[in-house]
């Protein structure tokens, strides 16, 4: 996309961490922004400091996880503005804990948002993004797109999901000129930690260390990089570089690493289970 400046986005999930980061940046770059989030104290703030900036800001209280919803929203957003041209799906959630506890509920409400709604929302945005001399759809999906781990099972899978999406969008439309981007930032310090639903009550999830993180503003100056340059699928932060190199040079590595830690527990339950039986034969004799 040769110029933000003058073109209308759309960014979901803007009302607090990369979302925010986002929208500001494409407002500073002279877009006009529509912003969508559950957070309605949290919307109203990002569309002031939009409008702060000089340029036109709207938004809608919309849940994800309501395909209705969504609809109704994406219908609101055509009448109010006549055209949209860049579309960023940034919205996510996550569960941590054993894959095993999850419940059917919890699976829904993490692949909704997660991957069906960006697939709905683009899905009936594409006519009129297709109708634009130049336009641009840019999916925030993670190096947990790339790269899976234990505990976080369904916010893999989803990730997964939307890169190849993704992916699909870039090679079935790249020809007629829509821009299509996966950008995978590896850990940002936002609220999908600190908000992240968990398998335990009263047991938060591990937030990785600062100096691994990317920043927002970061994550935020390669999401406007990749939509000027049409870039397939940036990688954002020292953690996520360290990992995708370490699964393309030494694939086998991560597993074994799983798997040793996994014998290794596997060894110290058997010794523990050993010394409990030879306490409870001496007992016996």
């Amino acid at each position: 996309m040769k110029q933000i400046r003058g073109k209308r986005a759309l960014v979901t999930g803007a009302a607090s961490g990369i979302g925010h980061g986002i929208a500001l940046a494409l407002a500073r770059e002279g877009a006009d922004v529509f912003v969508w989030d559950v957070n309605e104290p949290g919307l109203n703030a990002v569309i002031a400091e939009i409008r702060s900036l000089g340029v036109k800001a709207a938004g809608q209280q919309v849940d994800l996880t309501n395909s209705d919803e969504i609809s109704a929203a994406v219908s609101s957003l055509q009448e109010q503005w006549d055209s949209i041209e860049i579309l960023v799906n940034n919205a996510g959630v996550a569960f941590y804990g054993p894959t095993h506890k999850m419940t059917a509920a919890q699976w829904d409400w993490l692949l909704a948002i997660n991957l069906l709604a960006p697939i709905q929302i683009t899905r009936e945005l594409l006519p009129m993004l297709l109708e634009q001399p130049e336009a641009h759809i840019l999916n925030v999906c993670s190096i947990s797109g790339l790269v899976a781990g234990g505990r976080f099972a369904a916010y893999h899978t989803s990730k997964f999901g939307l890169i190849g999406f993704t992916e699909s969008l870039r090679a079935e439309y790249g020809r007629r000129g829509l821009g299509v981007t996966s950008l995978c930032p590896g850990p940002v310090p936002t609220n999908l930690y600190r908000e992240c639903a968990t398998g335990s009550e009263g047991k938060s999830a591990p937030e990785p260390p600062r100096w691994l993180c990317a920043t927002v503003d970061r994550v935020a100056v390669r999401a406007i990089r990749a939509i000027r340059r049409n870039q397939r699928m940036p990688i954002v932060g020292l953690m996520a570089h360290l990992l995708l190199n370490l699964k393309w040079l030494a694939p086998g590595l991560i597993d074994f690493l799983n798997h040793f830690r996994r014998k290794k527990r596997v060894v110290e339950s058997s010794l523990l289970s050993a010394g409990l039986n030879g306490s409870e034969s001496r007992r016996a004799a």
